[in-house]
């Protein structure tokens, strides 16, 4: 039986584990009530095709085709086209299934014809028989740059192409100060009971969805009950350089440092029972936190953290009306 928190929850979210995050809400949820707000940084041209990972990732777990083995992909898709390019000189290095190319085609078309991204991400999920609300952070063009020791890389040439090796010594996101949010964005939050910063990556998935200008005061302001979720278990992340990033950046690669990162935006903080040795410490940082077994490995845990994390906010919002 579905959880109802309120007439709206917000999730922002990147990366696999937030895609596991909002399809955890979404299993709790009646699903019209969840808005899943989506970055877009990582969002790159490659054989002419504009791909949209982070929200690819999210369409494809929440329509039920995700790749259950990576988290990402499409299950059960062949290489073909790709295992067609070495005979023509060339070596791929961004896995793109022959299904996931039809979702580029497509949304390269629709690009190029002048539609918006929001337009045609909603017409995706519309089409994947998907009831939640999914929206790109902005239709315009954001990316991520990666500061190096050897220079500045495009993100996925650091996450991908070079496999994180490289040591991150500052991240800056370009077109991020003329960048506007996408339509239905900032409503979504201003209208929302329960905002949701999912456990992805704070540094270059949360991030620069809290940089599009007009997202963070809009976060202050709401009143909303605002959630955090750490990404970071055991020090460690367990998908991507989250917790290499998070160190080199001069942050404790701990929940108690992405605790910090949010501390300004959040009412409550959730981190993984592996972790509750740090809750003495984490409580004075932030009264409201607590521990739960955050790890997402099957749609299960999922729906089950999905209402756990609803339970919490129902839980922060008696204590505010109290």
């Amino acid at each position: 039986m579905p959880l109802r928190v309120g007439t709206m929850i917000v999730a922002l979210a990147g990366g696999v584990g937030g895609a596991k995050m909002a399809e955890g809400l979404m299993r709790a949820l009646p699903p019209s009530e969840l808005t899943v707000i989506v970055n877009t940084a990582d969002d790159f041209s490659l054989y002419g095709l504009q791909i949209s990972p982070d929200i690819d990732t999210v369409l494809y777990t929440l329509g039920g085709i995700a790749n259950p083995a990576t988290g990402w992909g499409i299950a059960g898709d062949t290489r073909n086209v790709l295992d067609a390019m070495p005979r023509l000189g060339e070596q791929p290095w961004f896995i793109l299934g022959d299904q996931d190319l039809a979702t580029h085609i497509l949304r390269t078309s629709r690009r190029q014809q002048g539609e918006a991204l929001s337009s045609i991400t909603a017409d995706f999920a519309r089409h994947l028989g998907i009831p939640a609300t999914i929206l790109p952070v902005t239709d315009d063009p954001i990316a991520t740059l990666v500061e190096t020791p050897d220079g500045t890389l495009a993100f996925q040439d650091y996450f991908v192409r070079r496999q994180q090796r490289d040591e991150v010594t500052g991240v800056r996101f370009n077109g991020i100060e003329a960048a506007r949010p996408a339509p239905g964005v900032l409503d979504a939050i201003r209208q929302a009971d329960t905002i949701v910063l999912c456990p992805s990556n704070p540094i270059v998935s949360i991030g620069p969805i809290l940089q599009v200008p007009g997202i963070r005061d809009a976060l202050l302001l709401t009143d909303a009950v605002r959630i955090a979720i750490s990404p970071i278990i055991g020090g460690k992340a367990l998908k991507g350089p989250a917790d290499r990033m998070l160190s080199t950046l001069g942050h404790e690669s701990s929940a108690l440092g992405v605790a910090r990162i949010y501390l300004e935006i959040i009412d409550a903080f959730i981190f993984d029972q592996q972790d509750a040795a740090l809750l003495p410490e984490m409580s004075q940082i932030w009264p409201r936190s607590y521990t739960r077994q955050t790890i997402m490995g099957d749609p299960g845990d999922r729906a089950r953290f999905g209402r756990d994390v609803l339970e919490i906010a129902e839980a922060v919002r008696a204590e505010g009306s109290a």
